[in-house]
C-alpha cells in the first residue's frame, strides 16, 4: 500500500455530503467547519486490539435539524479492512436514540471502539465511512481518511519470547561421602578400650578409609570428631571427661589415616573438634525412643528444670527407673562419633561429551542429560536426549527436554506431541506444564496457556518469562514489568519500554551480552520515541546489518513515522 504523509492531530474536515435535498447540500457546504481529532495520533495494539478515540465537534448552524448520521469508522489496508462498530448522531426533529446535535449551538461527539488487531494493520489508513439520511432520501458520502498506520511494537516479540523449560539434570561432578563410627567409653573413663576397636562399625571404617585412598576419584577432606559425657556426675568431671575422650579419638583417628597413609591426616586443620560435657539432647532422644514406662515422667522432669543439676537429681530419684536409665541408656552417651569427610570426583566434561557421542551406555542417567548442556548444536542436544530416552524409557525428563529442542529448532507440532508425552509419563510437572503453556500461546490459545502458566509454579525463570510475555500480550505492561523483575532479556526491555519507563528499557538492552537484531530494534525505538535521531539512526543501522529483512519492517513502521521523508532513515531502509 501506497503511504502518504498527513499531521494525525490537525484536525480535519468531514467529507462533502453528496445529497438531493437542501439540508444535506447545506451540510456538504459546510463540512470543513466541522473538526475532529484522532487518539492516539497513530493507532497502536494494546493486548492484541487497536483501540481508538475520535473527538467530532460540530458547530453551530451546521446540523440540518431533520437529518440523521451513521458513520463506521474502518481501518484499509492491503487485502482487507476491518471495521470498528458504527456511531449515530441525529438532528433535533429527527424521532430517535442517537446522539442529537443542536443546529443552533451545534456539539460535540467523542467516540471510543476497539478491533482485533492482525499483522495488515500496520500499513493501513484509518477511514470513516458516512451515510446520511433526511426523510425518504440517504446518502452514501466518500471516505474520509483520518489517520495512518497501526504502532506493532507490542507484538515484535510477543508470544515468540516464550521459552520452554528443561527438565533438569542432578548431575553433581563431586559428591560427599561419610564414613561413619562410635567409639564408647567405660564410666568415668576416656582411655579407648581394645574392644571397641574390634566392633564391626570401627573396621567399616578402616575399610571406608582404605577404600578411599586406593580410588583414583576420591579425596579426603577432613575428620570431624564430637565428644561426649553422659548427664550424670558433678559438670566439672563431665568437662574433663568430654574433654579427654575428644582427645583419644582423635589420636585413634590420626594414627588409622597414617597407617593407611592419608596424606595431611597429621594437619591440625584436617580435623574438626567439639565436646559436650553432658548430652542432654542425647539423653532426650534415647529417652523417647526406649520402651520405657515412665519416659513420659522422665521427659517432663527434662521439660520442667532448666538447671542440669536439678534434673539429674530428679532423676535420680526415681531409684527404679534411674537403674533402667543407668543400665540401658547413660552407657549409650558415653561416647565419641567420628565421621571421616571425602569428595569422589566424577567425569570431566570432556570425558562426558565423548562418551555420550561414542558409548553412552557407560553414562548414568544424570550424566546422560548433563551431556546436553555441554553443546549449543541442537541436534547434538537431540541425539543425546533421545539416548536416555532410550536407555531409560520412562524419564519424563528426556522426553520433555526432546520437546524443548524441537521447540527451538522450530517444530511447534513435534515438540507439541513430546510435550503430552511426557505429561503422560509424570503428570502435571511443572516444567512440563509451562512448555504446554508456550505451545498454547503459540496456537493463539491465550485462556489455555493462562491456565498452564497458572498450574506450572516451580517451573523457574522460565514461567516468570513467560507470564511477562503473556501480560504483554495481554496488554498489561506494568505487570510484565514485574514479571520480569531483573532479567535483561529483549522481554523485559520491550515491557519496559510499552509501559514508558525508556530510561529502564534503555539500561536493561545495554545490559544484554546479547548481540541480535531486535535488541538494536527495540533502542532505535527509544530513539525515536525520545527525539534522539543519533541513536535511532546507529541502533537501526545496527538491526538491519545482523537482519536485513528488518529494513522491510522499519521501513513501514509507524514508530518511525517522522522520519519517513528523511534521507539518513531512507538510505537505511533502501
Amino acid at each position: 500500500m501506497k503511504r502518504t504523509r498527513i499531521n494525525l492531530f490537525a484536525t480535519v474536515a468531514l467529507a462533502a455530503l453528496l445529497a438531493s435535498c437542501s439540508g444535506l447540500d447545506k451540510m456538504k457546504e459546510n463540512a470543513p467547519d466541522v473538526n475532529y481529532t484522532v487518539t492516539p495520533e497513530v493507532l497502536e495494539t494494546h493486548g492484541g486490539q487497536v483501540p481508538v478515540t475520535i473527538k467530532v465537534q460540530i458547530p453551530g448552524g451546521y446540523f440540518d435539524k431533520k437529518t440523521e448520521l451513521e458513520a463506521t469508522p474502518v481501518l484499509v489496508y492491503e487485502g482487507g479492512e476491518t471495521a470498528y462498530a458504527p456511531y449515530k448522531l441525529q438532528g433535533e426533529s429527527v424521532d430517535g436514540n442517537a446522539k442529537v446535535i443542536s443546529y443552533a449551538n451545534g456539539g460535540q461527539f467523542t467516540y471510543e471502539g476497539s478491533v482485533d488487531y492482525n499483522e495488515n494493520m500496520r500499513v493501513s489508513d484509518l477511514v470513516v465511512r458516512v451515510t446520511a439520511t433526511r426523510g425518504e432520501n440517504t446518502i452514501d458520502f466518500e471516505p474520509v481518511k483520518i489517520a495512518e498506520g497501526v504502532i506493532s511494537t507490542a507484538h515484535l516479540l510477543g508470544k515468540k519470547g516464550a521459552v520452554a523449560a528443561l527438565g533438569e539434570d542432578n548431575f553433581q561432578r563431586i559428591t560427599p561421602e561419610t564414613g561413619e563410627a562410635d567409639i564408647h567409653y567405660v564410666i568415668q573413663r576416656s582411655y579407648v578400650r581394645r574392644s571397641e576397636l574390634s566392633k564391626d562399625d570401627i573396621k567399616a571404617l578402616e575399610e571406608f578409609v582404605k577404600a578411599a585412598k586406593e580410588a583414583e576419584n576420591k579425596e579426603f577432606k577432613g575428620v570431624n570428631i564430637s565428644a561426649y559425657a553422659s548427664p550424670d556426675g558433678p559438670i566439672d568431671l563431665n568437662t574433663r571427661l568430654a574433654e579427654e575422650r575428644e582427645e583419644s579419638a582423635k589420636e585413634y583417628m590420626t594414627e588409622a589415616l597414617e597407617d593407611a597413609e592419608v596424606e595431611g591426616a597429621d594437619a591440625e586443620d584436617f580435623y574438626e573438634l567439639r565436646n559436650t560435657p553432658e548430652d542432654w539432647q542425647g539423653f532426650k532422644e534415647l529417652v523417647q525412643n526406649s520402651d520405657i514406662e515412665d519416659k513420659d515422667m522422665i521427659l517432663r522432669v527434662l521439660s520442667t528444670h532448666n538447671d542440669p543439676e536439678v534434673r539429674e537429681t530428679e532423676i535420680k530419684n526415681m531409684a527404679a527407673t534411674y537403674k533402667v536409665l543407668a543400665e540401658d541408656i547413660l552407657p549409650e552417651l558415653r561416647r565419641s562419633k567420628l565421621n571421616v569427610n571425602v569428595e569422589v570426583i566424577g567425569k570431566s566434561d570432556e570425558e562426558i561429551s565423548e562418551l555420550a557421542a561414542s558409548n553412552p551406555s557407560e553414562l548414568k542417567l544424570e550424566e546422560i542429560l548433563y551431556a546436553a548442556t555441554l553443546t549449543e548444536d541442537l541436534d547434538e542436544q537431540l541425539d543425546i536426549y533421545e539416548t536416555a530416552l532410550e536407555q531409560h524409557s520412562n524419564c519424563w525428563r528426556a522426553q520433555n527436554n526432546i520437546g524443548v529442542v524441537l521447540f527451538e529448532k522450530g517444530d511447534v507440532d513435534a515438540a507439541k506431541g513430546a510435550f503430552e508425552k511426557a505429561n503422560e509419563m509424570k503428570a502435571n510437572q511443572p516444567e512440563v506444564l509451562n512448555n504446554l503453556g508456550v505451545i498454547a500461546l503459540y496456537e493463539d490459545d491465550v485462556e489455555a496457556a493462562q491456565e498452564y502458566f497458572d498450574s506450572a509454579a516451580g517451573a523457574g525463570s522460565a514461567l516468570d518469562n513467560n507470564l511477562g510475555v503473556l501480560a504483554i500480550y495481554n496488554g498489561n505492561y506494568d505487570e510484565a514489568v514485574r514479571y520480569f523483575g531483573n532479567s535483561n532479556s529483549t522481554n523485559a526491555a520491550l515491557a519496559k519500554l510499552l509501559n514508558g519507563n525508556y530510561d529502564a528499557a534503555l539500561a536493561t538492552l545495554n545490559a544484554n551480552d546479547k548481540e541480535i537484531a531486535v535488541k538494536h530494534y527495540l533502542k532505535a525505538i527509544i530513539g525515536a520515541r525520545q527525539n534522539d535521531t543519533d541513536m535511532l539512526f546507529e541502533e537501526l543501522r545496527k538491526a538491519v546489518e545482523m537482519n536485513p529483512e528488518m529494513k522491510e519492517t522499519a521501513a513501514t513502521d509507524m514508530e518511525f513515522a517522522r522520519y519517513f521523508e528523511d534521507a539518513t532513515f531512507k538510505e537505511i531502509v533502501q
